[in-house]
């Protein structure tokens, strides 16, 4: 299987599921349309880094399946919280999360291919999951960020990281799976 992406938790994840994995990660363009909602960006994204990968195998692949996935930090206001540029990033980002819901979308891409790298079938998906923050103390949000843990991950932390103790998380659509960096339910 190759994977079209840099992310350490994704390449884990599919790791311990079982998979053998090439990693050949896609370098796109990441910019928001304009008016492009979030859960639609998610989608494009996942699709884009699949088909810049694809183009990478010049013609000829021995793996039949390649998979790219994307994750976003989303608000009510649909305010999309990319990676923090620096810590003082992290931190206006963290501040503006504590005490609040806001929405974590992952969106995949799976592509079979032939030999010859051309697309014999693609799916995409988009699973979002509800997290609400606890109040945070600045201390909190300060000792995080100079963790440097924020500093590559979409809305300046990881669910599965040093924040998980900070949130109480609710499916609406799916699962806890969803906020993690693959959106897991939809492919078991």
């Amino acid at each position: 299987m190759i994977l079209a992406s840099q992310s350490p938790r994704r390449r884990e994840l599919l790791e311990e599921a079982g998979f053998s994995l090439r990693v050949l990660p896609a370098d796109i363009n990441e910019a928001r349309m304009p008016d492009e909602k979030p859960e639609p960006l998610v989608r494009r994204l996942a699709q884009q880094k699949a088909e810049a990968t694809r183009l990478l195998l010049e013609g000829h692949t021995d793996d039949d399946v390649l998979v790219a996935a994307d994750t976003i930090v989303w608000t009510d206001e649909g305010n999309v919280l990319g990676k923090p540029v620096d810590e003082e990033d992290a931190v206006r980002m963290l501040e503006s999360l504590s005490g609040k819901v806001h929405h974590v979308s992952s969106g995949a891409c799976v592509m079979h291919l032939s030999p010859t790298a051309d697309v014999i079938m693609a799916t995409s998906f988009v699973e979002t999951t509800d997290v609400e923050f606890y109040p945070l103390t600045n201390k909190e949000i300060r000792a995080y960020a100079a963790s440097g843990e924020p500093l590559d991950k979409a809305g300046a932390y990881g669910i599965q990281g040093r924040g998980d103790c900070w949130y109480v998380a609710f499916g609406v659509t799916t699962s806890m799976w969803s906020a993690c960096p693959w959106p897991g339910s939809s492919v078991r």
